[in-house]
């Protein structure tokens, strides 16, 4: 006798009257997948992620390889970050450094030390190339509020480089988001993103990010080795690397102001 018929029969034993085809129903639905996946909701899904992704306050040391048709680059790179609301990135490579870029709530700015000018990005400034690579100005400095920003919907499970992954679909709600849909494969044990799909409002896609290392720190995982590639552009990608990374320092608000990227 197979497990389920043993089990269906015993519970009949036990409870009694209970017709045999409503139990098989019944067991069917209890061990199927998709019973499995509805244990937790897409929206929780994306909240753990995040918490991997976002901290209380961070200093971060890093480097990116641009690689396009005209060659490879690199750019080096410091990193202050408070919550997902303040973020400021100072350039140290000899070409550029001194630049920066501010995230304050949801206002960016650029500042450039030749000019000693400082500039603030609006609209689709803000969806252009940092310094060649492809990341933008928005995805250098995170997409803010993506609960708020996007309805959520669990489209099942795939595996991406032998991991199986939630995937999940972002569909923006409002027009102030840089990319109107997103496709995230998110692991489902570490809740980090292994792949992700940026598509324009006409269903184009537009960039592809991979994670190809992590570590993990204070109890999170942390992405320190990113892949992006622009679609748009053709044999294009940017390597986006994390050498050193602090957590929970103190960082006073004043690194966030104006005042502070002008120095």
């Amino acid at each position: 006798m197979s497990y389920f018929k043993a089990l269906a029969y015993k519970i009949k034993q036990i409870l009694g009257g209970i017709k045999m085809k409503k139990l098989f129903i019944s067991i069917f639905i209890f061990f199927s997948p998709a019973a499995v996946l509805m244990g937790i909701t897409p929206e929780e899904i994306l909240e753990r992620m995040l918490e991997n992704q976002v901290h209380d306050t961070a200093r971060i040391e890093g480097k990116m390889i641009i690689q396009d048709r005209f060659g490879k680059k690199t750019v080096t790179f410091v990193s202050w970050s408070r919550g997902e609301d303040n973020a400021l990135i100072e350039f140290t490579s000899k070409y550029e450094a001194g630049q920066k870029i501010l995230r304050n709530e949801d206002e960016l700015y650029l500042y450039f030390p030749d000019a000693e000018e400082v500039i603030r990005l609006q609209g689709a400034a803000l969806r252009q190339s940092v310094l060649g690579s492809d990341f933008s100005y928005e995805d250098m400095t995170g997409e803010k509020d993506l609960l708020d920003s996007y309805k959520v919907t669990l489209l099942g499970s795939e595996e991406v480089d032998g991991h199986d992954c939630y995937k999940l679909q972002l569909e923006a709600v409002s027009r102030n988001v840089p990319y109107p849909r997103e496709i995230l494969w998110v692991d489902k044990e570490l809740f980090i993103y292994r792949k992700v799909h940026k598509f324009s409002l006409s269903g184009r896609l537009l960039k592809e990010m991979r994670i190809t290392r992590f570590t993990r720190q204070n109890g999170k995982v942390i992405p320190v080795e990113l892949l992006m590639e622009d679609k748009m552009k053709k044999n294009s990608s940017t390597e986006f690397i994390i050498q050193k990374i602090e957590i929970g320092i103190p960082i006073p608000e004043e690194k966030f102001s104006l005042r502070e990227l002008t120095w």
